[in-house]
């Protein structure tokens, strides 16, 4: 875990101009961003290097870290040479090195939390199709209505920054983003028996999550600032790796969980997750906000607005965006093939957590697989030859629709298992290029903004995807129980993606900015987007989730 995390903090940290190294044990990176072109991973050594044994100590822990300035030359990523008899415990070990004080805890449940929120999702896609007898397209369009919340995050961040509840910023944010997430859940369990209450639970659950994600990620950012640089990439690292684990594990019991407990058990448990998030709450270490406090921080948002509005009207802003939110706004089968995997095909929830479980594992194998070798390739060739190759392999589920594969011999479920395998690495390496992107065109002094704003474009791509994917489906009378045609509806969202590569053109409009090494313009949970799984784990909501993964 370790190794996964501090390799993709590689990703974290993209448009930022530093050099820095992390050297734990027998891993060394070296990093050189460039401020002509996006960040990459020039040199990945494993070597053998100092016992880890060496450098024991953290100078200090995530509260109270000293300037890096004047550190000497014994001293590498925030630690420092010892006596060598003396050993780093076990914890500080898998805290890579940070002190485990209240405030890391805190934080580390809360992504924790988020990332095994997961478990109920594929209960939410069984509770849609069996308990409230929704058809393929109306899954898909309610899918898309769940995903809104995540579309305006920075809304919450200009709100948590600007209007604070009870006196503090980040405390009062999360107890009330656990308690609204705590009740959409338990509702789901006992009171939705329509369609309209269901969705509006699942898109509250969502707003909760989300809420929190945000929170979570500005107390990153204000930690990683009083970090020396190398640090600070760490501690992002040390984040992901908490909402990994929590994601992996959900992915892997969500199925298995679901063959003993009903799906509305299974909310009534996750109904008590978000608790865990309010509790921790009150382990942030936050002063209570003054009045004058409010002044200023009203005017530095009103400040960010306008640097907001300036940047967004930048031709080399504004022109790649759109390109990106026309890429990512092609209809997705998703929704279909869940209907048609356990209607037709007759997988059960505890295959269907397993090929989820796959898709994680090899979610992360795409992340490696950028970076070690796609990274140093221009961001435009990478995403429109990921495209172009997503295509054929995307079609090959119309072997699994026509059971073409049962003619030469590959059983169903391993066929939708290497399927679903294979197009989550493909997908995950088309979207590194997109972090990359944005992280490269945001302007110094709203970097954190931008991004975020950038996402919920990206996001809001998402909610396109899935309504035209719903109105394919229900236009082809694709339904739960006629896939007559479902592969015509395949061939359709597949090629469709196509459609906008002659516009990739305007990806050269996209101008490298120079960041200060102050700011971190990758947002921790941004960059969790796709690394748990090829649904884009972030882009949707906790509730709402197509169970394919392909």
């Amino acid at each position: 875990i370790g190794f996964l995390c501090n390799s993709v903090n590689l990703i974290h940290q993209n448009g930022v101009r530093q050099s820095g190294s992390i050297d734990n044990s027998k891993i060394r990176w070296n990093v050189r961003i460039s401020s002509k072109r996006r960040t990459q991973c020039q040199e990945l050594n494993l070597g053998s290097s100092a016992s880890l044994s060496t450098r024991t100590r953290k100078t200090s822990h995530i509260l109270h870290a000293r300037p890096d300035s004047n550190e000497s030359d014994s001293s590498i990523d925030g630690y420092e040479n010892n006596d060598s008899n003396s050993s780093p415990s076990i914890l500080s070990k898998l805290l890579l090195g940070f002190e485990p004080t209240p405030e890391l805890t805190a934080i580390l449940l809360v992504y924790f939390v988020q990332g095994i929120m997961g478990v109920s999702r594929l209960a939410v896609s069984f509770f849609f199709k069996d308990e409230l007898a929704l058809s393929p397209a109306m899954v898909s369009a309610f899918t898309g209505i769940a995903i809104i919340p995540w579309m305006i995050k920075p809304l919450y961040g200009f709100l948590t920054d600007s209007i604070p509840l009870f006196g503090y910023r980040r405390r009062s944010y999360l107890i009330l983003s656990g308690f609204v997430g705590s009740l959409s859940w338990l509702l789901l369990s006992t009171y939705a028996h329509t369609p309209q209450q269901a969705l509006i639970l699942s898109t509250t659950a969502s707003l909760s999550v989300a809420i929190s994600d945000v929170v979570a990620d500005s107390m990153v950012v204000e930690r990683a600032r009083s970090e020396s640089s190398s640090t600070a990439g760490g501690l992002q690292s040390l984040c992901w790796g908490a909402s990994a684990i929590g994601g992996l594990l959900s992915a892997y019991f969500s199925g298995s969980l679901l063959e003993h407990f009903t799906a509305r058990q299974l909310f009534a448990f996750s109904g008590i997750l978000p608790i865990i998030t309010a509790a921790v709450a009150f382990l942030v270490a936050e002063k209570k906000v003054s009045n004058d406090v409010k002044l200023r921080m009203d005017k530095t948002v009103g400040q960010s607005v306008n640097l907001l509005w300036e940047a967004v009207q930048k031709k080399s802003i504004w022109l790649p965006t759109l390109f990106l939110f026309l890429w990512h706004a092609s209809p997705s089968p998703e929704s279909a093939m869940f209907f048609f995997n356990t209607n037709e095909l007759q997988f059960g929830p505890e295959f269907l957590g397993r090929i989820r479980f796959a898709a994680s594992c090899a979610s992360l194998t795409g992340v490696l697989l950028y970076q070690k070798y796609l990274s140093k390739f221009n961001v435009k060739d990478v995403l429109v030859g990921a495209t172009v190759i997503s295509v054929p392999l995307g079609l090959t589920q119309l072997l699994l629709v026509t059971h073409i594969n049962r003619l030469i011999g590959i059983d169903d479920k391993w066929f939708a298992l290497a399927d679903s395998a294979v197009l989550t690495v493909l997908g995950q390496v088309a979207f590194m290029p997109v972090l990359v992107l944005a992280a490269q065109i945001c302007p110094a002094g709203v970097e954190a903004t931008l991004f975020a704003t950038l996402m919920s474009v990206y996001n809001a791509a998402s909610v396109v995807g899935s309504e035209l994917g719903a109105a394919l489906t229900h236009v082809l009378g694709v339904t739960e129980s006629d896939f007559s045609n479902l592969a015509a509806l395949i061939i359709i969202c597949n090629v469709s993606s196509l459609f906008v590569l002659p516009l990739a053109g305007w990806l050269d409009e996209a101008t490298p900015q120079h960041h200060s090494d102050e700011t971190l313009p990758v947002s921790n949970s941004d960059s969790k987007s796709a690394l748990i799984s090829s649904e884009k784990e972030k882009s949707k909501p906790v509730g709402v989730s197509s169970s394919s993964d392909s």
